[in-house]
């Protein structure tokens, strides 16, 4: 009796081995749990999904947290290079210790890989939301009265400053982000609040040189009419900052 060999087509796409360390340096620690986790997806493995978001987190408070206590000038001694070369070989051992055998599978099965825009256009949007979670912890630290609050499944999270917007108009501006799709399933996003008058200005942290991407611009542009929409009564204002919640590169009202 003649046996069916036929092994049956990946419908998921995954990431190659490669795209994990290149993503990893390029965006962070963030970025190699996102891709790792979805490779696990993929190959149908919720455990060690949820595991490593885990050790993500932690991984990016052992990493980052310490530069919130150092002086700028012991920071400044750091090479720029240290961390994305760390994390990228971290990563790399992962894939190759948990995912190798069920990428060559995955191949072997003639199964598709995310393509390397996917891959950068990851990379940068963890860029983005480490440096605005890392903005965010550093910013409450020295402000006695910032807060922040996080929503969804995800924990997306708006920083703001209690003296100057009410609690209650946060998360108006919260369910408004959700009901945009800018809060998703996909990636956590962070943002800082704040009232000027009768408008909302949101501070969105962004990668450096977006500014002069019209492109790339555009999302933010159908995001702020959206919202405005949501928002009759209220003007809606987004500032599109890097590095520092003081340096705004694109204004959007």
């Amino acid at each position: 009796m003649e046996q069916n060999t036929d092994t049956e087509k990946p419908v998921q796409k995954i990431y190659r081995e490669k795209a994990v360390a290149v993503a990893t340096a390029l965006g962070g620690p963030l970025v190699a749990g996102y891709i790792l986790a979805e490779n696990f997806r993929a190959f149908n493995e919720p455990g060690r999904v949820k595991r490593t978001w885990l050790w993500t987190a932690a991984a990016t408070a052992v990493i980052f947290g310490p530069l919130l206590f150092i002086s700028e000038s012991a920071s400044d001694k750091i090479p720029n290079y240290i961390i994305p070369v760390i994390t990228a070989a971290i990563a790399t051992m992962l894939v190759n210790r948990f995912q190798k055998e069920n990428i060559a599978a995955h191949t072997a099965s003639g199964g598709r890989f995310f393509g390397w825009w996917r891959t950068v256009a990851v990379s940068l949007a963890g860029c983005a939301v480490t440096f605005g979670v890392f903005l965010g912890i550093s910013f409450c630290i020295g402000n006695a009265s910032m807060s922040t609050k996080t929503y969804g499944f995800m924990n997306h999270e708006i920083a703001f400053d209690k003296n100057n917007i009410p609690e209650a108009e946060v998360d108006m501006l919260a369910d408004a982000l959700t009901e945009t799709m800018f809060f998703d399933d996909a990636l956590t996003k962070y943002v800082f609040a704040e009232k000027n008058g009768n408008a909302y200005e949101v501070s969105i942290p962004v990668v450096e040189g977006i500014e002069n991407d019209s492109r790339a611009l555009q999302p933010f542009f159908e995001l702020k009419y959206d919202m405005q929409e949501l928002f009759p009564g209220n003007k809606i204002v987004f500032k599109l900052v890097v590095d520092d919640l003081d340096n705004t590169v694109k204004r959007i009202e």
